[in-house]
């Protein structure tokens, strides 16, 4: 924080802000903070690691609003868990073992996926919502061994990096169980908390968190993820996903020149 301008800060402040909001709204608010970060300076390998550690409050939330929807998904969570612990442990080492210009290397092909992944949601939204069956039947058509392969892959990748992770889970959720929409984004919003917990304890052993940062950015995302909650109704999240996803396509273009 020392060496951030004013600027700076009022750059990742608005950011931090503007991610809590968009990730309750349509998700993809790390296409808006990794930049930002980048572009206050910070490597890109201290950038991913102080952004994931700044967001995890704003997924706190998500779990608590549905509640209701994780009843009966016990035993799935219990089967799930382990493996996206693991799969997150082992992204979250291999960020940091790895050269630093691998991950420069890949960083804007993740943004790239990231921002693609964010303007598909909603056909893989529509691709869920026509598999979808009655209650009572969520178990009936599980594929246990696909779902937990889809899992820890996406895992390693929201250990690694974890641009719009939730929507790479939704998608492996959606595509191996068979249930209601908002069931798999409930599975999905457990999942993702610990994919980025597993991985904030490995970055604040051994990652170049800046806490500072944190400091200034998590409460400022948990404040936007709370109105982006209050305000949901009222907004137009196609139009949001649009604006978001397209920024994050411009954002991998001009990483791949800045960073190589």
């Amino acid at each position: 924080m020392d060496n951030l301008s004013a600027g700076g800060i009022i750059l990742l402040a608005v950011s931090a802000l503007l991610a809590g909001g968009i990730n309750a709204v349509a998700g993809g608010g790390t296409l808006l903070t990794f930049p930002a970060l980048i572009a206050a300076g910070f490597s890109p390998v201290t950038a991913n690691v102080t952004n994931t550690v700044a967001l995890v409050p704003g997924y706190v939330g998500g779990i608590a609003g549905y509640r209701n929807e994780l009843e009966g998904q016990q035993a799935r969570i219990g089967r799930l868990l382990p493996f996206a612990f693991a799969g997150s442990v082992v992204g979250a080492v291999l960020l940091l073992t790895t050269s630093e210009r691998i991950f420069k290397f890949l960083v804007p092909m993740l943004v790239l996926v990231a921002a693609l992944a964010l303007l598909l949601q909603p056909v893989i939204q529509r691709r869920f919502a026509s598999a979808q069956t009655e209650p009572g039947e969520s178990t009936k058509n599980d594929h246990e061994l696909a779902t937990t392969i889809g899992v820890f892959i996406a895992a390693i990748y929201g250990g690694y990096f974890g641009g719009v992770l939730g929507i790479i889970l939704l998608a492996v959720l959606g595509i191996t169980l068979s249930d209601h929409l908002q069931k798999l984004n409930a599975l999905k919003s457990v999942l993702q908390f610990a994919i980025n917990i597993a991985a904030v304890v490995i970055f604040a052993l051994w990652g170049p968190v800046q806490w500072w940062t944190v400091l200034l950015m998590a409460p400022l995302s948990l404040i936007g993820g709370w109105l982006g909650a209050r305000v949901a109704l009222g907004l137009r999240p196609s139009v949001l996903r649009a604006v978001v996803g397209s920024y994050g396509i411009v954002c991998a273009v001009v990483l791949a020149f800045t960073l190589h």
